[in-house]
């Protein structure tokens, strides 16, 4: 609806993770270093943690885009799988046919055979696994046995495990104590900062093509970062939402009360002082009834 308004290419603050939208600052560059170097040193495992929403899964989309051409990866974006499924899973990635009733034993079989082909060609696979905190305990345990396939030299098959927090604390479990010897780099995606998130705006602003003054001013991006938390989910949220406030008023930048009334009416996001509750409503009568509600949203 604003794009045109605000002479946007495409929407700036989408939730899709968009890679063309990658955030190359702060805690996100830090994960994707520690993730570079740690597959190049032929590590088994690495682990990268974040709260909901703090982008793991754009990290996840941004990794794979960068090994595409120096390795061969294996993506599972689902893994609440058995650990027969998950020997699947991966097979049908690495491209192995095989028949549905095959048995186990065979099927790690060809796997291996897919890996120690790979292996000699020099190709390193590896294994990305988003949501893993929600992998069930038996296919842990089924994914460190294959990493178990190696040669003398190098481990056949890497694996990074993107997850949240929750992951960590059933590691700490007893049974998981091979698992988390096998862990050599670990990061955790943290919120961003004040600074960091001006520029997380300001970067996919300009990405999204805007190229006129400023449109979140100092007192705006302090209402965002309080609501938001720094979670760069929340932030698009918000984002989203002002800017169509900022929109219906036909404003050309968008106020500090516009993000207050976009606070209201997200519930995950921090909430204002209660003077402004009745503000909430604003919004939701501005976008179920148009233009004209959006312009009482300007008299706030």
């Amino acid at each position: 609806m604003y794009l045109q308004h605000f002479e946007l290419s495409e929407p700036p603050f989408s939730l899709t993770p968009d890679t063309g939208f990658f955030f190359g600052q702060g805690s996100h560059q830090e994960a994707l270093n520690v993730l570079l170097v740690a597959l190049h040193n032929g590590e088994g495992f690495i682990k990268v943690t974040g709260e909901v929403g703090t982008g793991k899964t754009l990290l996840c989309r941004q990794l794979l885009k960068l090994l595409q051409e120096h390795a061969v990866t294996a993506y599972l974006p689902n893994p609440f799988l058995n650990p027969t499924g998950l020997r699947m899973a991966l097979a049908g990635e690495l491209g192995i046919e095989f028949a549905r009733n095959i048995g186990q034993h065979r099927l790690l079989q060809l796997i291996y055979e897919r890996l120690s082909q790979h292996n000699c060609d020099g190709r390193r696979v590896v294994l990305v696994i988003d949501e893993a905190q929600t992998l069930p305990d038996d296919s842990l345990e089924a994914l460190r046995l294959l990493t178990n396939l190696e040669t003398e030299k190098r481990k056949l098959l890497q694996v990074v495990l993107f997850a949240q927090p929750e992951l960590d604390r059933r590691l700490r479990r007893e049974e998981f104590r091979q698992l988390r010897q096998r862990i050599a780099f670990s990061h955790e995606l943290r919120p961003l900062d004040a600074p960091a998130l001006e520029r997380y705006v300001h970067h996919r602003l300009t990405i999204a093509g805007y190229r006129g003054a400023v449109l979140y001013n100092r007192r705006a991006l302090k209402c965002l970062h309080r609501a938001s938390g720094g979670v760069p989910r929340l932030v698009n949220l918000l984002c989203h939402k002002s800017l169509l406030l900022a929109y219906g008023c036909n404003a050309r930048s968008v106020s500090h009360k516009q993000l207050l009334v976009a606070s209201r009416d997200t519930e995950a996001a921090r909430q204002p002082d209660r003077r402004w509750i009745s503000a909430a409503s604003t919004l939701v009568g501005a976008l179920a009834l148009g233009g004209a509600s959006l312009l009482m949203a300007c008299n706030l």
